[in-house]
């Protein structure tokens, strides 16, 4: 299947989670092995040679990232919500679209130097990504880039993340 094919599987389902909201819904190109496949090799192809790991954005960034670090035969470092680790490097406190929330890093996962790649699958406002590159370069790292299935424009989300490389496979 062809990447335009595949994201035309996006839902889009208005008022969700509340009224004014248009949301975006993965699943049905998740579901699909053609299209998911597709949109992984698309995602592959944004990353640096040179990148050491890749860092996953919970919850659909981890599915994302694990087939694109499978692909490249790279490691997957995992940015998750509060409460989930046993031992923590680091904590970034964000806003979100609708709410605040917080991300965290677990310890020893990162080594000073390495070069990250950020995977998510939606680029909205950017405080996510922002704060996952946030605690990345905290850990040591340099943060080379940012890959996204979807960037909202109208959210302006790059103007969060500090003039970094966003690669996006469908700009909306």
């Amino acid at each position: 299947m062809d990447l335009e094919r595949a994201l035309g599987l996006i839902a889009e389902v208005p008022d969700f989670p509340e009224p004014g909201v248009l949301f975006r819904d993965l699943s049905p190109l998740f579901a699909d092995a053609d299209g998911f496949a597709a949109v992984i090799d698309a995602l592959a192809a944004t990353v640096d040679p040179g990148t050491d790991v890749l860092a996953a954005v919970e919850a659909r960034g981890f599915l994302l990232a694990a087939a694109v670090g499978y692909a490249r035969a790279m490691g997957v470092v995992l940015v998750r919500k509060p409460g989930k680790l046993p031992s923590v490097a680091g904590r970034v406190d964000y806003a979100l679209e609708y709410g605040t929330a917080s991300l965290e890093l677990p310890s020893g996962v990162v080594r000073p130097g390495q070069r990250a790649v950020v995977v998510d699958d939606v680029l909205a406002t950017g405080g996510t990504v922002a704060a996952a590159c946030e605690l990345l370069e905290k850990a040591g790292a340099t943060v080379t880039g940012v890959s996204v299935v979807m960037e909202l424009a109208a959210l302006d989300g790059r103007s969060a993340l500090s003039g970094r490389k966003v690669s996006s496979l469908l700009v909306t």
